[in-house]
């Protein structure tokens, strides 16, 4: 039935083993070996990208500080500029103010003349109009 050759045993287990250690050496070993540098890349990758997260939080701090000191200059600069303009247009507004007094009063000063003026040329022909209403009445 079943012959068992212990030669053909022999060589098949040598054959085998010889099998099995070139494997291990041209296969595995450089298989294993690229596997364990992967993973140690892939764990330094890791550790670089946690702490670049760490500076850029950092980063992203300071920038956040240098936007909201931006935001406090402008906004005291906006107010400068708002203070000085009132200062500005109050000025005008006193000048023009000043302007229209000076004006008023020239107004008041030459209507006084008029009233007087007016008042003396009245009183001037003052005796015309009694004439002239002594004649009408005398004609009624």
């Amino acid at each position: 039935m079943l012959d068992i050759h212990l030669p053909l045993m022999v060589f098949v287990f040598v054959v085998l083993m010889t099998l099995l250690f070139l494997l291990n050496r041209i296969l595995f070993k450089p298989l294993i070996g690229f596997m364990d540098e992967r993973n140690q890349s892939i764990a330094k990758d890791l550790e670089s990208s946690k702490n670049l997260s760490g500076d850029s939080e950092e980063l992203h701090t300071k920038a956040m500080q240098i936007i909201n000191d931006a935001k406090t200059e402008a906004a005291t600069i906006r107010q400068k500029a708002i203070d000085e303009a009132k200062l500005v247009a109050q000025g005008k507004i006193d000048a023009k103010q000043k302007e229209l007094e000076a004006a008023y009063d020239s107004f008041a000063q030459n209507l006084a003349k008029e009233k007087n003026a007016l008042k003396d040329a009245l009183l001037a022909q003052m005796p015309q109009f009694k004439d002239g209403i002594k004649a009408k009445l005398s004609k009624f």
